[in-house]
């Protein structure tokens, strides 16, 4: 599990590096916008988010369609600059999302899993989730399915997956709309029928079909 202070030590240095960047001669100044706060040394776009300055997500940029706009003007390592920094910003948003949760976070690949420790219905689940720029744990593979059962376990509460059926009964697909190409259910399971359109682990990491307006843990992925 990685700590808060961990984290924290992350984002600082995914805000240091790109100062570097931008400190590099002919690194050209991003435009001002009104209204929007600039991180020192990074000439980049911030917002005050739990009292705390955060970048902007990649698609909240203004800056990234003024940059599309400038390679003309940009030399390619200019360019390359400006990407990385993007790029690093859009990683600290990642752990903005996680660290808003306050509660249990753990990593695995590239993926960020976190939990606040609440219970709530599956659409509520999924709603908190987005709000914080994530979305609902989802398990790809074995190694993801062992870290969202460790904070299964931790809370010793069963934990709604981001599967739904489809519209097919006895058929489970990923929010998307994609078929699973991972699946760990328990044996028997599912068996609903179409009665029970929602997934939830156990805290042996085993999957059930279940009823969705039950409170189950919320497990968000970044």
């Amino acid at each position: 599990m990685l700590s808060y202070s961990s984290f924290m030590t992350a984002a600082a240095v995914a805000l240091l590096m790109p100062c570097h960047a931008q400190n590099c001669a002919g690194a050209p100044d991003l435009p001002n916008i009104p209204g929007v706060s600039r991180l020192p040394g990074l000439g980049g776009l911030s917002r005050h988010v739990g009292g705390i300055l955060w970048p902007y997500r990649k698609q909240e940029l203004p800056e990234r369609q003024w940059l599309q706009g400038q390679q003309g003007i940009l030399s390619p390592f200019d360019a390359e600059l400006h990407n990385v920094l993007l790029n690093l910003r859009q990683r600290l948003f990642q752990l903005e999302g996680a660290l808003a949760l306050n509660g249990k976070i753990t990593k695995v690949g590239e993926k960020i899993f976190a939990s606040n420790g609440k219970e709530v219905n599956f659409s509520s689940a999924l709603e908190s989730c987005e709000e914080t720029g994530g979305a609902l744990a989802t398990p790809m593979n074995e190694e993801e399915n062992k870290a969202i059962m460790s904070i299964v376990k931790q809370y010793n509460r069963y934990a709604y997956l981001g599967i739904k059926e489809s519209d097919t009964a006895g058929q489970f697909e990923y929010m998307n709309g994609k078929p699973l190409n991972y699946t760990n259910w328990q044996q028997y399971e599912p068996n609903g029928k179409g009665t029970e359109k929602c997934v939830e682990m156990y805290t042996d990491g085993n999957w059930k079909d279940r009823k969705c307006n039950l409170y189950r843990l919320s497990i968000c992925e970044y």
